[in-house]
């Protein structure tokens, strides 16, 4: 046989993809399972058709059953197809090879088992075919009439040779190195190493995303080359696509229980014959419906329950899974529930650990000292990061479980998460949005209360860590974009020509979206995201492609496929590579932070943390910030926006929970309650408190020369030359006016009370706070 030259880098692909095929097993063979007609009024077709070719011994074993309505002797013509590629045509006579049942043929039902030798027919195949992964073959068989010589059938079968690129093994590792990836975030932050973890953390999220995607790809309803097929579904596991036995078994109970109807597909696959969609097989299943109900109708005795199903999309997905149709959704669900469930028991699983191991002197006390006082807050955060996580998955099972209702409980269920979890993460967002908002009416930056409070962080950080501080917002276009896909992937399984073209939309929009925008953290993690979007717009043309609505040729989408399958092989590799890097690095590496240049929003200078102060100079600036030590997360939540807002009766505090500096606390007040505007803010701090002698020559020369200089300093210059570092102990009293000599009546004037007036007006006259100043936020 011949091949055509345009067919070389084809053949040259299939060979370097065979490595990727299982071996298991060294018998060599052809296989199909189904059968569906190719020609209006087909007078034949057949509800179970297994046939195998073995070339070893050149034996043909097959098991037919189906419906005729053809009389007489015929002649088949079988012509083979491979990538789009007509490969070799064989006539065929039922005759000569004294084949029982056709020859002659009646209008009767068809049941035909029986085993041929042909050993000519192994020279007229490629050896590579019994070798390629997800063989894309197809056999069609022309019944023509011998008399009149007329077409009067016409049915074909896809090939397959038991190799392909879908191995259970990879899927596992996939979700182990997703899982270790995030363990390694999770101990780089407890060790203290922030930036390490958030670097880590984002990048293995979106590493998990592209999972997700990849596994939307193969449930479209569209027709895919059998390799993109098999390569998407080693993806499924990030949808909660698991096959569990005894689960599989329960959800069957509960279905039955709630008054539903289980399928039996993969119990009744002895009688009858499913066609796993691929590549435009929209026409051949609409004419398969046609001649199989005429077929019916014609025979006139039949006591064969068989049938024929095509499953695509969803379902596709679920049978290559060997999961029923009806219990794809509660599979995906209950999987959901048990990551979630056995997530929160790890967490507390480690609290108990951190807690005796410190007891029994295994690791010092200030170690994940953080976690141990605010674990309970650190396990919302994850939950909340578990749902997000999980809102793709959940978003399209629960949406196409509207469409199938396969019992009213499901229905029910199917309902309350999909609310729930969109509510949840919306109002999250929402959070997200006003405390920001706030920080930046209060400090002119959304990074101050987004990141110094301990509570907000660990609770809502998942939702905005991963972002620059100025891009705060982008968690929202984000759940947008999850939910528009999730729509065309659930309300348009009927249709893949929809979804092509809504995925290549909607990819097309968030690519160009964060190519403008580049909202994540660093230059880095923009480059690592940007360049997963841009795979993923790429995957969505492959796909329009698929649905043959350009008319191309056979080998074109065949070629595609293979290209599709090579392209996403080679980015997965490279994503996993520097994820696994960066998970090895923040472990192993003593100071993994040093790696990552610091971010541009300075977020650093806001995280606090209570075990960080080991020395008294560390206390002192904190206590001239106005920063006090807490042992234990606040009670409080970010829920009561009062906790921060001017406009509360309760003192103020910063974002962390803490009594905020004169300088701050009192900034929104009203223009009616400050005693005077021009009078600079008064030091937090008594100056007779022994932390400060009071003998010897002041620091910064005379309370004259001091008063005198106030603003100089506040503008940021000073003696000593460094910026701001004078302004904490700023004090404008003089000697006489020290608490001693005070009346009654000058000390509360001169109170707190007295001097957080002061100081608003002086600040509100100076724009910003000298701690802005100080931290390089002077706008």
């Amino acid at each position: 046989m011949r091949r055509s030259s345009s067919s070389g880098p084809l053949w040259l692909l299939l060979t370097l993809l065979c490595n990727l095929s299982s071996v298991a097993s060294a018998v060599r063979f052809l296989e199909t399972k189904s059968l569906i007609p190719c020609q209006t009024n087909s007078s034949f077709t057949a509800s179970l058709f297994n046939v195998i070719f073995t070339p070893d011994n050149g034996s043909l074993a097959f098991n037919i059953k189906g419906i005729s309505s053809l009389t007489g002797y015929v002649q088949a013509d079988i012509e083979v197809i491979a990538y789009g590629l007509n490969v070799f045509r064989w006539p065929f006579d039922p005759c000569k090879n004294n084949l029982p049942g056709m020859c002659p043929m009646n209008t009767d039902p068809i049941d035909i088992t029986s085993n041929l030798d042909i050993p000519d027919l192994a020279k007229r195949i490629p050896k590579i075919a019994y070798n390629v992964p997800d063989l894309d073959g197809v056999v069609r068989i022309h019944i023509n009439n011998t008399k009149s010589n007329e077409r009067v059938a016409c049915v074909e079968a896809n090939l397959s040779n038991g190799k392909t690129v879908y191995q259970k093994a990879v899927g596992w590792v996939l979700a182990v190195i997703a899982g270790l990836a995030l363990l390694a975030s999770a101990i780089s932050s407890g060790l203290g190493h922030s930036t390490t973890a958030a670097h880590v953390a984002a990048n293995t999220l979106s590493l998990f995303g592209f999972f997700q995607v990849q596994a939307i790809v193969g449930m479209t309803s569209v027709g895919l080359p059998p390799i993109v097929a098999a390569w998407t579904q080693n993806f499924q596991w990030s949808m909660g696509i698991i096959r569990v036995t005894f689960l599989q078994d329960i959800c069957t109970w509960y279905q039955r229980s709630t008054g539903g109807t289980p399928s039996t597909l993969l119990s009744t696959l002895a009688t009858a014959s499913v066609h796993v969609q691929k590549r435009s097989v929209e026409v051949a299943h609409s004419l398969f419906l046609r001649a199989y109900g005429q077929m019916a109708k014609r025979a006139t005795t039949s006591s064969e329950t068989s049938q024929v199903v095509v499953v695509k999309g969803i379902t596709r997905v679920g049978f290559n899974a060997q999961i029923e149709p009806t219990n794809i959704f509660l599979t995906g669900l209950i999987f959901f529930m048990i990551f979630v469930v056995l997530t929160a028991i790890c967490v507390a699983l480690f609290k108990a650990f951190c807690e005796a191991a410190v007891k029994a002197g295994w690791f010092q006390g200030n170690r994940f000292e953080d976690f141990r006082n605010g674990w309970k807050i650190v396990l919302k955060g994850i939950l909340f990061r578990l749902v997000l996580i999980g809102y793709p998955q959940m978003c399209i099972l629960c949406l196409w479980e509207l469409t199938v209702r396969d019992s009213a409980a499901e229905v029910v269920l199917a309902l309350f998460f999909f609310v729930s979890m969109t509510v949840a993460l919306g109002w999250a967002a929402l959070k997200v949005f006003r405390i920001a908002k706030r920080s930046v009416s209060m400090h002119k930056n959304p990074a101050y209360i987004l990141y110094s409070d301990p509570s907000a962080l660990n609770k809502w950080g998942f939702l905005y860590v991963q972002f620059r501080a100025t891009a705060y917002y982008f968690i929202t276009p984000i759940l947008i974009y999850i939910l528009v896909k999730s729509l065309f992937i659930a309300f348009a399984q009927q249709n893949g020509k929809v979804q092509a073209v809504g995925l290549v939309i909607i990819e097309a929009v968030f690519l160009i979206a964060i190519s403008i925008l580049r909202p994540w953290m660093d230059k880095r993690t923009n480059g690592f995201n940007i360049s997963i979007g841009a795979i993923n717009f790429l995957n969505a043309i492959f796909l329009l492609v698929f649905t043959a609505v350009f008319n191309q040729p056979g080998i074109v989408t065949g070629v595609m496929g293979v290209v599709f399958v090579a392209i996403n092989v080679v980015f997965t590799a490279a994503l996993l590579l520097m994820v696994i890097f960066s998970s090895c690095y923040a472990i192993f590496v003593k100071n993994p932070d040093t790696r990552y240049q610091p971010m541009r929003d300075d977020r650093g200078s806001f995280i606090k943390s209570a075990t960080q102060l080991n020395t008294e100079l560390d206390a002192l600036g904190a206590t001239a910030r106005g920063d006090m030590v807490q042992t234990t997360y606040n009670k409080r939540d970010l829920d009561d926006d009062d906790s921060y807002s001017s406009s509360s009766g309760r003192p103020q505090h910063d974002a962390a929970g803490v009594p905020l500096p004169p300088s701050t606390a009192t900034s929104n007040r009203s223009p009616s309650r400050r005693r005077d505007s021009r009078e600079p803010p008064r030091s937090p701090i008594d100056p007779v408190m022994t932390l400060f002698p009071s003998g010897g020559p002041p620091r910064h020369g005379t309370p004259t020369q001091h008063t005198e200089n106030a603003r100089g300093m506040y503008n940021g210059y000073n003696e000593s030359g460094r910026p701001g570092a004078d302004l904490p102990l700023l004090n404008s009293w003089s000697n006489e006016n020290t608490p001693a000599s005070r009346g009654p009546e000058q000390q509360m004037m001169y109170g707190r009370s007295g001097s957080q007036h002061s100081s608003s007006a002086y600040r509100q006259q100076n724009n910003t706070s000298p701690w802005q100043r100080g931290a390089g936020y002077d706008h």
